[in-house]
C-alpha cells in the first residue's frame, strides 16, 4: 500500500512539472508543509539573527546564491522549487507560487508585493471543485528589475537587463533590454547601450 501510494506520488510531481493538470495527495500536502514550517521560522526569526535567517533559507530554496537577500515576510508555496542566483534583492511581501520552478537569476531586484507565479487551475469549474491544478515555469533572467507591485503570471520568461514598471501585470514573454510596464505588460521601448552594462553604472 504504502509503495503504491509513493508510485502515485511520483506520478503527480511529474504532472506538476510537465503542465498537465493534477490532483495533489495527502503525501505531496505533508512534504509541503515542512516547507512551510520552515517559512515560518523565517518570517519569525529577528532581523539581526542574519546568520540564523540564511541557513533557513539555504534549507527552504532550491538555492539561494552569495550574496541575496529576502526581506521578510515572505511567502512561498513550497520554496524548494526557486532557485535565487547570486545577488537578488527582494523588498518585502515577495509572493513565490512555486508549485514547480522559478528562475531567478544573478543581481535581479524586487520590490515590494511582486508574485511570481507558476500555478494556475482550468476554466471548467468542476474541476476546480476538485482543486485540479496545472503549473509552468517561470524565468527571471540576470539584472532584471522588477519594480513594486509587479504580478508574473505563468510559463512567463523576463530577458535580462530588463526593467518592468511598478503594478504590472506580466501576461507573455518579455524580452532582453528593454522597458515595459502596463496591464497587460507591454514593452515601451528599448534600453540603451549605457543602460544595458550589468553592472548597472548607467542607471544612476
Amino acid at each position: 500500500m504504502k509503495e503504491m501510494q509513493s508510485k502515485q506520488t511520483e506520478a503527480i510531481k511529474e504532472q506538476m512539472a510537465s503542465g498537465e493538470i493534477y490532483f495533489e495527495n495527502e503525501e505531496i500536502l505533508a512534504e509541503q508543509a515542512g516547507y512551510r514550517d520552515l517559512l515560518f521560522q523565517f518570517n519569525h526569526t529577528l532581523p539581526s539573527k542574519t546568520a540564523e535567517k540564511q541557513a533557513i533559507l539555504e534549507k527552504l530554496l532550491g538555492a539561494f546564491g552569495e550574496g541575496s537577500y529576502i526581506e521578510p515576510p515572505f511567502s512561498a508555496n513550497w520554496g524548494k522549487n526557486t532557485y535565487f542566483g547570486k545577488g537578488v534583492y527582494a523588498n518585502s511581501h515577495l509572493t513565490l507560487v512555486d508549485d514547480t520552478k522559478i528562475m531567478i537569476g544573478d543581481r535581479v531586484m524586487m520590490g515590494p508585493n511582486v508574485s511570481l507565479c507558476t500555478a494556475g487551475h482550468p476554466l471548467s469549474p468542476e474541476l476546480r471543485r476538485q482543486a485540479a491544478q496545472f503549473n509552468k515555469p517561470v524565468t527571471i533572467g540576470d539584472n532584471v528589475w522588477l519594480g513594486a507591485g509587479v504580478t508574473v503570471l505563468p510559463g512567463v520568461t523576463i530577458g535580462e537587463n530588463t526593467v518592468i514598471g511598478a503594478h504590472s501585470l506580466v501576461t507573455k514573454d518579455v524580452p532582453a533590454n528593454v522597458l515595459a510596464f502596463g496591464t497587460p505588460c507591454q514593452v515601451i521601448r528599448q534600453l540603451s547601450s549605457e543602460e544595458q552594462l550589468p553592472n548597472g553604472e548607467g542607471l544612476r
